[in-house]
C-alpha cells in the first residue's frame, strides 16, 4: 500500500458515509523504459519504498486529543498531517517523472522545489542558492572554453542515484550495515531518499565560484598560445573565513557531536575526512587541513584549476546551519557533505591520485561511505543531455540520450549519439583505426566522448579508477540516432527561474487581489502562496510553466529582458478562447497524476451528523474535497486531447471562465515584480 494515509482516509470515509468515496491510491505511471529503464526504478523507488515518509506519530496523536486535522490541502487544517506528507512525496514523484521525459531546467526546477519544500521547510528561504547556479551557468559561461550544464545535470545524477538503490540489494546492505544495521527497509529507504538528494542536487552548487576562475582563464587560452601553468594569471578567493567560520553555538553543537572544538569548515572536514579515509589512504589531519584551507586561495598548488567541490560543501553547509539550525546538523548531513567535497578534484588528485597507478590506492569502495561512492559513480555517468555553454563544448560530440538496465546487480547504459553528427563520427573512426594500424603512434586521436565510449573502453576504465566497479559493475555501449527535441517544450518566452517564482506568486493571488492590485505587496503575495500546501505551489509554479506554451499559440511571449514589442495589459476574449482549452487539459492531466477523481458527493452527500461545531457547511465542503480529492470538474475516460477538449465544451460558461477570467488580474500582480512582462508579436 504505497500511500497509506490515502487509504486511512479511505476507509474513515467510507465508514462515516456509508459508501467509498475515496481518496484511491495514485498509480505508478507506466513509461516505455521498462521495468529496469531509469524512470521506471527511480519512481518506483519513490512510490513503494518511502512509504510513511515524514509521518509524526506525536502530530498524529495531537490530531487524536485535540480532534483537529493539522495537514494542508488548499488552506490550513483539512486534511491529517501525515496525508500532507504523501501528498507531498506524490508531489516529488510526479515532478520526478516528469523532468526524465524532458531533461529541461524548468522541470528541475520543481523537482528542486518540491524536495526543498519537503526537507527544508520553507523553498523561499534558500531558493537563491539553488537559482544562482543556473543564472550564473547560463549567463556567465558562454564565455569558457569548456563548461556543461550542471543544473538539469545534478536531477539526472539524483535520478540515477535512486535506481540505483532500488535495483541493487548489494547497495542497500552497505547503507544500512554503514549507518545501522538494524534499519527497516522502509526506514532505509526514507532516510536514504533525504540525505541522497541532498547530496546530489546539491554537489554542484558551487560552481559561481570555479566559473569567475575559469573565464580569467578562457580570456587567455582563446589566443591559443596560452599553456595553463606557464606564466598563468589566476584568480584566487580571500577571506573565506565569511563561510568557514563556525558559530559559538556551531563550535558547541560540533564538539559535543564528535567530542573536538572546531574553529571553522575546514578544521571539522578534516576530522571527518581522516576518522573515514585517513587509514585506507594513508593520509593526517594535518595534511588534510593544509590541503582543505589551500583549495579556494592556492589554486597554483593544484594544477591551476579551482575546486567547486569544496566551494559546493562549504556553502551547503552554511545553507543547513542558516534553514535548519546548527544542533539539527546530524552525522547524517556530514556524510552527504563528505560525498560532495569528495566527488571533484580532492579525492581523484588529493587522496586516491587516480591517474598515478605507483601510488597503488585502492578504488572507493561502497561500504567506506555509501553517499560518497554512489556520488562519484552517477556524476561520471551522467554525461547525455547536457547543455554545452562553453565555446569549444559546443562543438564537441557528446551523447544526447541515454537508456538504461538496472537488471541483475549490474548498470547496462546505451549513449545515444545524434545520427546527424554521422559524418563526423566516420571521419573520427577513420583516423582512429589509421592509428591503430600504424601502431598507436603518438596520442590517439579523440572524439568527446564517442571515442571513449564506442571505440575503446576508456569510458569505463576511467570510472574504474575511481570506485570499485567489481560491487556495481558497468557496461556502456552506444548508438546513432535522430534527435528528437518534443519532449523539450521549446517557445520563445524565457525568464530567469526567480521570476518563474515571481510568475507563480502572481497567478496564485489572481483570485484573492482580482479588483484590489494596487492595495497588496509583494511580501503579502509570497506568505500567501507559501501558506498552500506543496500541491498547490507545485500546481501553479507548473501553470506559469505552461503560459509560454499558452501564449505561443496567441502569438505572444514573456520574458525579463527588455525588448520592442507591445506589452500585453489584458487577454482579449479571442485569446483566451484559444487558451482557456490549453490550460483546462493541463489541469486535467495533472489533477489524474496525483490521484484525483471526478465526483460531486462531497458536495451532496449528507453531512449534518458530523459538521463541527462552529463550522459552515460550505467550508466544511471544501474540506472534504480535500479529504476525499474528488473534485467536480474532473472527468472520468481516458485523457485524450479530443476528449478533455469535448469535456471542456460541456462545462458552463462560469467555469469555463475558471480558466481565463483571472489571468488579466495576473497581468496587473506581476507589474509588482521587476522585469518579467508579457508581449505581443507583431501581426
Amino acid at each position: 500500500m504505497a500511500y497509506t494515509s490515502f487509504e486511512k482516509m479511505r476507509l474513515l470515509n467510507k465508514e462515516r458515509f456509508g459508501k467509498d468515496v475515496g481518496p484511491f491510491q495514485p498509480e505508478l505511471k507506466s513509461d516505455e523504459s521498462g521495468f529496469y529503464g531509469l524512470k521506471a526504478a527511480a519512481l518506483r523507488f519513490i512510490h513503494d519504498r518511502c512509504e510513511e515518509l515524514l509521518f509524526d506519530s506525536a502530530v498524529t496523536a495531537r490530531e487524536a486529543e485535540e480532534g483537529v486535522w493539522l495537514g494542508e490541502g488548499i488552506s490550513p487544517n483539512q486534511i491529517p498531517y501525515d496525508m500532507q506528507m504523501d501528498t507531498n512525496r506524490l508531489c516529488l514523484e510526479k515532478e520526478l517523472g516528469a523532468f526524465i521525459d524532458s531533461g529541461t531546467a524548468e522541470d528541475a526546477y520543481t523537482v528542486y522545489y518540491s524536495f526543498m519544500e519537503m526537507f527544508f521547510g520553507r523553498y523561499g528561504r534558500s531558493k537563491k542558492m539553488i537559482e544562482l547556479l543556473s543564472e550564473f551557468e547560463s549567463n556567465g559561461s558562454s564565455v569558457l572554453l569548456k563548461h556543461r550544464d550542471h543544473y538539469s545535470h545534478s536531477v539526472y545524477v539524483f535520478s540515477l542515484g535512486l535506481a540505483v538503490y532500488e535495483t541493487n540489494e548489494k547497495f542497500r546492505s552497505a547503507f544500512r550495515e554503514f549507518y545501522d544495521p538494524d534499519m527497516t527497509d522502509n526506514e532505509a529507504a526514507c532516510r536514504f531518499l533525504k540525505f541522497w538528494g541532498l547530496t546530489s542536487l546539491f554537489h554542484d552548487i558551487g560552481y559561481p565560484f570555479e566559473l569567475p576562475f575559469e573565464q580569467v582563464m578562457s580570456y587567455f587560452e582563446v589566443a591559443g598560445n596560452f599553456e595553463r601553468g606557464t606564466d598563468t594569471i589566476f584568480l584566487t578567493y580571500d577571506g573565506c573565513s565569511a563561510i568557514t567560520s563556525l558559530s559559538p553555538q556551531s563550535r558547541e553543537h560540533f564538539k559535543n557531536l564528535f567530542g573536538r572544538d572546531f574553529a571553522n569548515t575546514n578544521e571539522l572536514f578534516s576530522f571527518c575526512l581522516t576518522k573515514q579515509l585517513g587509514t585506507i589512504y594513508g593520509f593526517d589531519e594535518a595534511g588534510m587541513l593544509e590541503v582543505l584551507i589551500e583549495k579556494p586561495s592556492d589554486p597554483e598548488k593544484f594544477g591551476y584549476y579551482m575546486d567547486h567541490a569544496w566551494f559546493s560543501a562549504t556553502r551547503l553547509f552554511s545553507e543547513l546551519v542558516s534553514s535548519l539550525g546548527a544542533e539539527s546538523i546530524e552525522k547524517d548531513h556530514m556524510d552527504a557533505i563528505l560525498a560532495i567535497i569528495l566527488h571533484n578534484s580532492l579525492y581523484k588528485f588529493n587522496i586516491a591520485f587516480y591517474k598515478d597507478p605507483s601510488a597503488k590506492k585502492p578504488q572507493f569502495r561502497m561500504e567506506w561511505n555509501p553517499l560518497a561512492y554512489l556520488l562519484m559513480f552517477c556524476d561520471e555517468l551522467q554525461c547525455w543531455d547536457r547543455t554545452a555553454y562553453g565555446r569549444n563544448s559546443r562543438t564537441e560530440l557528446h551523447p544526447m540520450a541515454a537508456r538504461f538496465d538496472f537488471s541483475n546487480e549490474s548498470v547496462s547504459a546505451l549513449y545515444i549519439f545524434d545520427i546527424e553528427e554521422k559524418e563526423k563520427i566516420l571521419a573520427f573512426e577513420d583516423l582512429y583505426n589509421k592509428w591503430l594500424n600504424d601502431g598507436k603512434q603518438g596520442k590517439a586521436p579523440r572524439l568527446k566522448d564517442y571515442s571513449d565510449m564506442a571505440v575503446s573502453d576508456k569510458f569505463v576504465s576511467d570510472i574504474g579508477k575511481i570506485v570499485d566497479l567489481s560491487q556495481l559493475p558497468l557496461f556502456v555501449t552506444t548508438d546513432m540516432e535522430a534527435v528528437d527535441r518534443s519532449s523539450k517544450h521549446t517557445y520563445l518566452s524565457t525568464s530567469n527561474f526567480l521570476h518563474l517564482y515571481d510568475f507563480a506568486v502572481s497567478l496564485h493571488n489572481r483570485y484573492s487581489y482580482n479588483g484590489e492590485e494596487n492595495n497588496v505587496t509583494t511580501d503579502q503575495m509570497e506568505q500567501d502562496f507559501e501558506n498552500i500546501s506543496l500541491e498547490y505551489q507545485v500546481s501553479t509554479i507548473n501553470q506559469a510553466k505552461s503560459f509560454s506554451r499558452y501564449l505561443n499559440a496567441i502569438h505572444s511571449f514573456f520574458t525579463d529582458r527588455p525588448v520592442d514589442y507591445d506589452m500585453i495589459n489584458a487577454f482579449t476574449q479571442e485569446q483566451t478562447e484559444i487558451f482557456a482549452p490549453m490550460e483546462h487539459e493541463r489541469w486535467i492531466r495533472e489533477h489524474r497524476d496525483m490521484g484525483w477523481t471526478y465526483g460531486t458527493d462531497y458536495e451532496t452527500i449528507p453531512v449534518d451528523s458530523i459538521l463541527p461545531s462552529g463550522m459552515s457547511e460550505r467550508q466544511f465542503r471544501r474540506i472534504l474535497r480535500e479529504q476525499t480529492r474528488m473534485h467536480k470538474l474532473m472527468m472520468n475516460g481516458e485523457l485524450t486531447r479530443k476528449n478533455i477538449l469535448e469535456h471542456y465544451h460541456s462545462l458552463s460558461e462560469e467555469d469555463q471562465g475558471k480558466d481565463w477570467k483571472p489571468f488579466n488580474s495576473m497581468l496587473k500582480l506581476i507589474k509588482k515584480y521587476d522585469g518579467l512582462r508579457i508581449y505581443t508579436l507583431p501581426e
